[in-house]
């Protein structure tokens, strides 16, 4: 029998963020694909919650904050060998840039841009990402356009965007793809709760509005992860693929 090239049986992926939302839903996704997991999030508490839905056997969670260099090494140093990296953690950022201050800008790009840039570094100057591995970002559509109150927020989308195309150019004599998701608005449990979002139920049906198909589910984003980390995207590399559900803006 032909093997199934969207299976990830065999593989072993590190997903960080994986205590809630995408990253969550990615860890379950993936382990139903076959992969054996190594999830990475700062909750001890999420993280057990995350592996009791998980499908399989020999899965792992580490526990650590990436913006702390400690615990960023540690990771690094415990996950070994692995066949994909999933750079799911990330924080929204929600501020206009009149009222930007420098340490709100920081913490933002150290979430969003510098933990995940240096745990791959730190991941392929070690040699732990095996060859014909995958490495996938978590971009936002908010980095191809103009949104209001998410200025730094779109920035460190953007970068991770532009840092793709030029690591899927530096690893492709080794196999290894680079590749990032832009996905609109996602239906997370955390969203529906954000204190940032004022009246979040009356807005939530607004965009539901906007959006042809409507709003996106963890499980949409999750498939195409699992995609971008099979031998079924293996020809793919350096790309940024937006999923919005059809919105126009």
């Amino acid at each position: 029998m032909k093997k199934n090239p969207f299976s990830l049986l065999g593989k072993v992926v590190l997903v960080t963020g994986a205590s809630s939302g995408i990253g969550e839903q990615t860890a379950i996704s993936c382990s139903k694909m076959g992969a054996t997991m190594i999830i990475a999030g700062r909750s001890q508490e999420n993280l057990d919650a995350t592996l009791s839905r998980m499908e399989g056997q020999g899965h792992r969670a580490i526990t650590g904050d990436l913006t702390v260099a400690e615990d960023l090494r540690r990771l690094a140093d415990a996950v070994g060998e692995v066949d994909g990296v999933v750079h799911c953690a990330g924080v929204r950022g929600l501020s206009p840039i009149r009222m930007v201050s420098e340490k709100f800008m920081r913490e933002v790009f150290a979430i969003n841009y510098d933990a995940p840039i240096l745990l791959t570094q730190r991941l392929l100057f070690r040699n732990l990402i095996r060859a014909r591995g995958a490495i996938v970002f978590l971009s936002s559509t908010a980095a191809h356009l103009g949104v209001h109150g998410v200025g730094i927020y779109s920035a460190t989308k953007a970068a991770l965007r532009a840092t793709t195309r030029c690591l899927a150019l530096e690893q492709a004599k080794r196999g290894i793809r680079v590749n990032c998701l832009s996905p609109d608005l996602v239906e997370t449990r955390l969203l529906r709760v954000d204190p940032q979002v004022a009246g979040p139920n009356e807005w939530l049906e607004e965009q539901r509005k906007r959006h042809p198909l409507g709003l996106g589910e963890p499980e949409d984003v999750a498939n195409a992860i699992v995609y971008l980390l099979s031998d079924a995207s293996r020809w793919m590399t350096g790309q940024t693929i937006v999923m919005d559900g059809g919105v126009t803006f």
